[in-house]
């Protein structure tokens, strides 16, 4: 049997405000903003899931996760990308690689880097150097650039045999 390949691509955007915790690939980052949202708001992880759930062709996550249910009110979005996974396993797919940018002004994110890759790729089921995760400025252009909000881009790769 041939192998099957998928990609998809996912986006995601929030507002930064003040009072609430700022979580990246499930590693929480100090800052003195986070990201407003239904759940914790994480723009990377939120933007893999849309990614992993194109790929199958299978919706996004308003579609599996909507914020009018309230069992999604403050959920960790690693457990929302748990789902993704499993619901695309159920499918036969398996995760090959996943590249993601995030767009923020601040904070500088390099330090964080390793962590949210590894936690990434234990749920993913993949090795950790088959995560990428790059940071961009937005040259102080639109809402990001102005540090109003935080957005990333994630493309997946799956299979299936």
């Amino acid at each position: 049997m041939d192998t099957l390949f998928r990609i998809g691509t996912g986006y995601d955007i929030h507002r930064l405000v003040e009072g609430r915790r700022l979580v990246l690939g499930g590693v929480e980052i100090p800052f003195e903003k986070g990201l407003l949202g239904h759940s914790d708001s994480d723009v990377l992880t939120h933007a893999i899931c849309d990614a992993l759930l194109g790929a199958a062709a299978i919706g996004d996550m308003g579609t599996h996760f909507p914020d009018t249910d309230p069992a999604f009110k403050g959920a960790s979005s690693l457990n929302l990308l748990e789902n993704a996974v499993a619901q695309i396993a159920s499918l036969g797919y398996s995760v090959q690689n996943v590249d993601a940018v995030i767009l923020t002004e601040r904070p500088r994110l390099a330090p964080y880097m390793r962590s949210m890759r590894e936690t990434l790729a234990a749920i993913l089921r993949v090795e950790v150097d088959r995560v990428s995760i790059k940071a961009k400025t937005s040259e102080g252009l639109e809402s990001v650039g102005r540090g109003e909000a935080m957005a990333a881009q994630a493309v997946a790769l799956l299979s299936r045999s």
